[in-house]
């Protein structure tokens, strides 16, 4: 296993500065729309990766949260309308084929219909600002979005028929196809959705549906840790039954202080997760792939918040922690990497 991102580049000299680092396997898209890209799009995005020493291992399908905005959505796929859905699902049937065609190994995806909610942020370390979801906070009488009221029974059917028509496309490119979890979980009904994917029980029934190797998940180590109670006592346990069937093809490597409905997000080291023994769990399973920073604190400094505006203007200080934090971890349990990690010599 080794370091990664998905960080969408700036500019190339973030690739640049990712080869620096030492960050050298990455999710990342080709320009323009996802459902107009082309097998040449994504051929020419490997290849100039591949001049910076960076790997392509994965891009994002364009299915996910159902946010008015999101560039990725593909809403007819969760709302279950065809034929709609069905050309949604050729547009990703052949990207995937084109993926391996031109020798991208995997993608990963959100099968998503209520996005991911939280609350207001809170202050973290040295005054940072952390993504929360604290239940209590929550407008717990939300109103369904567009979707409607979808019963847990059309939840299953519409990721089922998703399945149905990908995992074999999948399967024939030989790419793997990991699903990202529902974040956070929320209880059974909230705007209209029992989030199916939101709790370990679901997602264990989601990867022995349509049963593939190339069928598997996108393991959000934050967001399952978001389902359990006792998170540093039973997260072990849940990396193991995933791991052990080789369910796991990406990991977002990310910490939480908290429990179930009630958490911030945080730095990998400050966590409830103890990250620097739960790393062994992925190597006694064996996982081969990317461990990745994921929805990391907004800090100050170049790399600050917007205040007028509340968002960021870059993270890319915070997130340069945090892949430095994961080599070490790598490092201290003798993971191996392109690059030797001691050089002698001049």
């Amino acid at each position: 296993m080794y370091v990664g991102t998905q960080v969408k580049a700036r500019s190339d000299t973030d690739f640049e500065q990712w080869a620096q680092l030492g960050v050298v396997n990455v999710s990342s898209d080709p320009p323009g729309h996802p459902r107009t890209w082309t097998k040449d799009d994504l051929a020419r995005h490997k290849e100039k990766l591949d001049s910076y020493g960076i790997t392509l291992d994965m891009v994002q399908l364009p299915v996910s949260c159902m946010l008015p905005d999101d560039e990725f959505n593909s809403p007819n796929i969760m709302l279950g309308k065809s034929p709609e859905r069905d050309r949604e699902i050729e547009v990703i049937q052949n990207i995937i084929r084109w993926c391996g065609e031109v020798e991208i190994p995997s993608v990963r995806y959100n099968l998503y219909i209520i996005g991911i909610p939280r609350s207001e942020r809170e202050e973290g370390r040295g005054g940072s600002s952390n993504d929360t979801f604290r239940w209590a906070k929550m407008d717990q009488s939300a109103p369904p979005t567009i979707a409607g009221v979808v019963s847990v029974d059309e939840n299953w059917e519409r990721i089922d028929y998703f399945l149905e028509h990908i995992v074999p496309a999948a399967e024939s490119a030989k790419v793997r196809m990991a699903c990202h979890p529902h974040d956070p979980y929320t209880p059974d009904g909230y705007m209209g959705v029992t989030r199916v994917l939101g709790t370990v029980d679901g997602l264990k029934k989601f990867v022995q549906m349509r049963e593939n190797p190339f069928h598997g998940l996108n393991f959000c180590q934050g967001t399952v840790t978001e389902m359990l109670e006792d998170p540093g006592a039973e997260i072990a346990d849940v990396i193991r039954w995933f791991g052990s069937r080789e369910k796991i093809f990406n990991v977002h490597f990310r910490n939480i202080r908290g429990h179930r409905l009630d958490f911030m997000e945080s730095f990998p080291d400050e966590g409830s997760i103890d990250f620097s023994e739960i790393i062994k769990v992925y190597q006694d399973v064996g996982y081969k792939y990317m461990l990745m920073p994921d929805h990391v604190p907004w800090i100050s400094g170049e790399d600050r918040w917007d205040r007028d505006t509340g968002r960021p203007v870059s993270q890319g200080t915070a997130f340069a922690f945090c892949y430095g934090y994961i080599s070490a971890l790598l490092q201290s349990i003798g993971e191996p990497r392109k690059q030797p990690w001691v050089i002698k010599g001049p």
